[in-house]
């Protein structure tokens, strides 16, 4: 009886997962939970198989694979820069450039949209974060407007989710780690297929709105500056530096003059850099801020908005910055949270023979390489509809990962680029999870700070055309493994 039991224990340690995560306590309280409970569980039923000196050496497993994780420290950094471009108006003053740049565009407002979180993707850090930024400053702009609810929530929605992909992305530092392969190598490998995403969001919204302009009314043609001065004045302060600085930071990785981790140190330390011009120097120079009707605006937050001296404006600087670091250690918190509850779950996940017995239950389907990656893809693509990529990717990763290396799919993909075809397969895949319901974390995002005429049907209806996008995207990697390999191969060879 008891063999039996621990034969099954990894099948049993995976269920209780499945069951314990629709419960609502914290993902990192419900990984470590099981994983603890399941080792000592494994210590009284069978201690050859898991004893309480391995039990003892868990802390050391925890504290070797994340506290001591040199890929990992590029995350803090790479959340701090893109909230401190949120809370600057950095981020805030490229919307309303972008509006004006694209005012004669059909649908220009939501490609400007589109563009800002194409630009912003390298530096937003958590989705949660860059889709409440986006709906608190293009939504109330886009509604004023005359657009349609359904376009203008589907394109922040999908337009915010664009970090997750495209480069330097956290999700991509995670899988890096956890398939043990080169951070850099990744990033490179997602260019292509995150811009693609981009371009496809773009053009959907210029044919959607050419053929129903109602949709999304043009924007008058006298908003912004009047002058040539002003226009050229308002590029150079709102488009080209955070431009420079995502420049700087994806340039130096793809180059190769820097690691990841080196570039988040430079991209935290220009957006400071940025957050210090904006807030404290044009200020104190007695440069305005651009005025204009249907300008995007947000509360920065700054103790006294209109003291303009230099040691006013030092204040507010002083301000958001302290509030910065508070929100970007609240987000790492939860984020290495969750790292050290999946850590511990994925260890005694395999001691308890997990991995081998995945192994053998996918030799014993006999689907193989290609059944067997439509079914992970199908997996990750359910799991979506419930659960946020952090989850997904701690899950699936760690009990797949062992199979991964094991397929074989001829010339279509040549094996020493399996594992990261696979991982951009994964992330495009990773992006329909912030999108579908009923547990879309970005419909739910934008939902908790939209204007009231925004239904969650119009959410709903409007993000149906960008899941469709995404998922003829994941296909065309799929079919064309060059789109994700081509890079990679023409820079590193």
């Amino acid at each position: 009886m008891m063999e039996h039991l621990t034969e099954i224990l990894p099948l049993l340690m995976f269920a209780a997962l499945a069951i314990f995560l629709f419960s609502g306590y914290p993902v990192a309280f419900i990984l470590g939970g099981i994983g603890l409970a399941f080792a000592l569980i494994t210590i009284q039923i069978d201690d050859f198989l898991f004893d309480w000196p391995q039990f003892g050496a868990i802390p050391a497993r925890i504290f070797g694979g994340i506290a001591e994780n040199l890929i990992l420290t590029a995350i803090p950094m790479f959340i701090f820069m893109g909230t401190m471009l949120e809370k600057s108006g950095i981020a805030r003053d490229l919307l309303n450039c972008l509006q004006v740049l694209l005012r004669r565009v059909p649908g220009g407002l939501a490609m400007a949209v589109t563009l800002m979180g194409t630009i912003l993707a390298a530096t937003t850090g958590i989705i949660g974060a860059s889709v409440v930024m986006m709906s608190l400053l293009a939504l109330p702009v886009m509604m004023s407007r005359g657009y349609s609810p359904s376009l203008a929530s589907g394109t922040i929605a999908a337009s915010g989710t664009l970090g997750i992909l495209i480069p330097p992305s956290i999700m991509l530092v995670i899988m890096a780690d956890l398939l043990s392969r080169s951070v850099g190598n990744l990033f490179v490998a997602a260019v292509i297929p995150g811009f693609m995403l981009s371009a496809m969001y773009l053009i959907y919204i210029l044919i959607r709105t050419s053929i129903s302009p109602s949709m999304a009314p043009k924007l008058p043609a006298d908003i912004g500056p009047q002058t040539t001065a002003g226009f050229w004045g308002m590029v150079l302060r709102s488009f080209v530096p955070p431009i420079v600085l995502i420049g700087l930071v994806l340039g130096s990785i793809l180059a190769g003059f820097a690691t990841p981790t080196e570039a988040a140190g430079v991209g935290a330390f220009g957006a400071v850099l940025l957050g210090f011009f904006n807030l404290v120097l044009l200020p104190a120079m007695g440069v305005e801020e651009m005025e204009f009707e249907g300008k995007a605006d947000v509360d920065l937050g700054v103790p006294n908005p209109d003291d303009k001296s230099f040691a006013g404006t030092l204040r507010n600087f002083w301000t958001v910055l302290s509030d910065v670091m508070y929100r970007s250690a609240l987000t790492n918190a939860m984020i290495f949270g969750i790292f050290i509850g999946a850590t511990l779950f994925s260890f005694v996940f395999r001691a308890i023979g997990g991995e081998e017995l995945v192994i053998e239950l996918v030799e014993a389907m006999g689907l193989g390489s290609w059944g067997l990656l439509f079914l992970i893809m199908g997996i990750v693509f359910f799991l979506g509809f419930f659960f946020d990529w952090i989850e997904i990717t701690l899950i699936v990763l760690p009990v797949f990962s062992p199979i991964i290396e094991l397929l074989d799919f001829g010339d279509h993909v040549a094996k020493v680029e399996l594992v990261y075809w696979f991982a951009i397969l994964l992330a495009v895949n990773l992006q329909t999870s912030f999108l579908t319901p009923p547990f879309g974390f970005a419909l739910f995002y934008l939902k908790a700070v939209a204007p009231p005429e925004i239904k969650i049907q119009s959410i709903y209806r409007g993000i149906i055309p960008f899941v469709l996008l995404q998922l003829i995207g994941l296909g065309l990697v799929l079919t064309f493994p060059e789109l994700a390999l081509w890079l990679p191969r023409t820079l590193l060879d």
